[in-house]
């Protein structure tokens, strides 16, 4: 399909950044989204839309993972799986899975937060991925899925009752579909719990988070039997594992199905599908809507005809009242020692280090953007006793990190790599300093290679450190502010001032 330019066309993904297993829902003339947080803190990121294309971040539904000391490192591929969010009774309402304990909800009447406190709704290890279904009666259900790693199970969706609010099951878990016996299908997961037209409908995702596709199963009666039909895939399309999202009504007769495509690198971002219900019952997605086959569209009409805003999640920010901003989350729980000072710019105060940023706790990330981008942030050091350093990151698995440090000799800009491989950090360029600050910018291509400039008041260094990004555990990479001080020292304060971060579109 030729992309055509036209401002009344939404172009695909329309977030083309990391926005992990996706649910949204309507309410009113608004839009609301959840996504994935795992490790970070904090979590549940809600986001509003007024047109389904063009998202802003409004707030969490979580401050930090719990229980709060085992969150207060980092727990890379724990803690907030794929959540839902559903609008009842006035109040938004997200359950969520922890893989490690069960399946927890919280409740606001804003979704912008505040949010009660998370309530254990299902004990259990391996139970992932819920979403609640009240019924015409006013019962309610919970369908989920199930994680190998933590149960020993996987690729089964259960569905068991559970009181109104939510606050215990009263029924027995039943498991209403075994992906073992359907043809071909692997990693069943995912489930969105629906009613219409008098059937239930669950919509699931399997074949794995990079090369699924999208199923959608109906019955009768909640506990099944379930037919089911697969309804997206990648087909001839660029666009591989299109799946695992919400089904969204406009409110102006039309229907839409928001979901993930896994980048890598850039995390799994996200989709806007046109969708439609068929003569025979069952819903259409994506070209199907007009006559193709059932694979995503990368241009479509937008709702209302307006024009699509910024396609990524990455913010500049002056930090003026010394804090970060809501577009910021923590590698791990936070602390009231994290940040000091009023401002203008943050200081961070960084724990002690063991020579492996992706250990520490505070550590201060956004997603990194699916496009070219040019990072700048000028970085310093208040305190500069040696051992001390601070800096900006492109952090995953592996990761690249530039700016100040204090060794015995003095104060220094550095640029180390730390590779998938490396037992420790390699240093691949040192440039001596007067002083323990320097502006560090980070330029990003389309293929996540990473170069870096260091500007101080006498020296402009340019240097390749031949790195290319890898994503995280269950995540995308990310931009990240560290400082970090030496074991059994102080802690180090490092200061940051007029974050940027300028995406260069496609």
């Amino acid at each position: 399909m030729n992309l055509v330019d036209d401002a009344s066309l939404y172009r695909n993904p329309i977030i083309d950044a990391d926005v992990p297993d996706p649910d949204a829902i309507r309410v009113g003339d608004r839009f609301y989204l959840v996504a994935s947080s795992f490790h970070r803190a904090p979590g549940l990121p809600i986001f509003e839309s007024a047109d389904l294309v063009s998202w802003e971040r409004i707030g969490y539904a979580l401050q930090g993972n719990v229980p709060e000391a085992w969150f207060a490192l980092p727990r890379h591929g724990a803690g907030v799986w794929a959540p839902s969010i559903r609008h009842r009774d006035g109040r938004f309402i997200v359950v969520y899975p922890d893989p490690d304990q069960g399946i927890f909800v919280v409740t606001a009447e804003d979704p912008a937060g505040p949010w009660s406190a998370p309530h254990l709704l299902l004990p259990g290890k391996g139970i992932i991925d819920p979403c609640p279904l009240w019924d015409d009666d006013g019962s309610a259900y919970l369908v989920h899925g199930w994680a190998r790693s933590r149960s020993g199970r996987k690729n089964v969706l259960t569905v068991i009752q559970v009181d109104p609010e939510l606050r215990r099951p009263i029924g027995t878990a039943v498991d209403v579909i075994d992906g073992d016996g359907l043809d071909g299908f692997t990693t069943l997961e995912g489930p969105k719990f629906y009613k219409h037209d008098d059937a239930y409908w669950i919509f699931a995702p399997a074949g794995g988070v990079a090369t699924g596709w999208q199923t959608v199963f109906r019955a009768d009666d909640p506990y099944g039997p379930y037919e089911h039909r697969i309804v997206l895939e990648q087909g001839g399309t660029s666009v591989n594992g299109p799946h695992q999202g919400a089904w969204v009504d406009d409110g102006q007769g039309g229907d839409w199905f928001l979901h993930f495509q896994d980048r890598d690198v850039y995390g799994r971002v996200l989709h806007l599908q046109p969708m439609a219900w068929g003569e025979d019952g069952w819903p259409v997605m994506g070209e199907a809507t007009r006559g193709g086959a059932p694979e995503p569209v990368l241009q479509h009409p937008t709702l209302g005809g307006g024009r699509q805003g910024a396609r990524t999640l990455a913010r500049s920010d002056d930090f003026a009242d010394g804090a970060p901003s809501i577009h910021w989350q923590w590698e791990a729980g936070v602390d009231s020692h994290s940040v000091v000072g009023a401002g203008p710019g943050l200081s961070l105060r960084g724990s002690p280090d063991g020579g492996n940023l992706r250990a520490l706790p505070r550590v201060l990330s956004q997603a990194l953007p699916g496009q070219p981008c040019t990072v700048a942030v000028e970085v310093a050091l208040e305190s500069a006793r040696p051992g001390e350093r601070a800096g900006v990151a492109v952090l995953g698995r592996a990761y690249v990190w530039a700016g100040v440090r204090v060794s015995d000799g003095g104060a220094e800009a550095i640029v180390a790599v730390r590779d998938l491989d490396d037992l420790d950090e390699r240093v691949i360029a040192t440039v001596p300093m007067d002083e323990p600050s320097a502006k560090v910018e980070l330029d990003i291509d389309e293929d996540a290679r990473v170069r870096v400039r260091i500007i101080d008041r006498a020296t402009v260094a340019s240097i390749d450190p031949q790195f290319r990004a890898v994503e995280g555990h269950w995540v995308g990479a990310a931009i990240s502010l560290f400082a970090a001080g030496p074991h059994g020292a102080t802690e180090a304060v490092g200061r940051f001032v007029d974050f940027t971060i300028d995406v260069r579109e496609d």
